[in-house]
């Protein structure tokens, strides 16, 4: 009878953050764009009384990667429902936001 593979013993990944980091970033519009290789995620604050907005964070995935955070934000929110109670649905923009980037 053939022995069992042994499982790889998953190591604990050790991560640093300043405080900085750990406080977040608050976040309440996302420009995506896509190439072949990559998928790029644009975190914005948009001030709430003037069209204008801040950059907050900037994110840069490649395609596989991307996947799996979708599937992780998926089951997230799904648990997340079961707990909580179904999230409504946001209705969607007259219009969609014309977001440019300054320097």
């Amino acid at each position: 009878m053939a022995e069992a593979p042994k499982q790889q013993q998953q190591q604990q990944a050790q991560i640093k953050a300043d405080e900085k980091e750990l406080l977040g970033q608050y976040s309440n519009l996302v420009v995506v764009h896509h190439n072949a290789e990559e998928f790029t995620l644009n975190f914005v604050y948009m001030f709430p009384t003037v069209a204008q907005g801040k950059l907050v964070a900037s994110l840069i995935l490649n395609p596989r990667h991307a996947k799996r955070l979708l599937r992780a934000l998926e089951e997230n929110v799904s648990r997340y429902e079961a707990q909580f109670g179904k999230l409504p649905e946001a209705p969607a923009p007259d219009a969609e936001p014309k977001v440019g980037f300054v320097q």
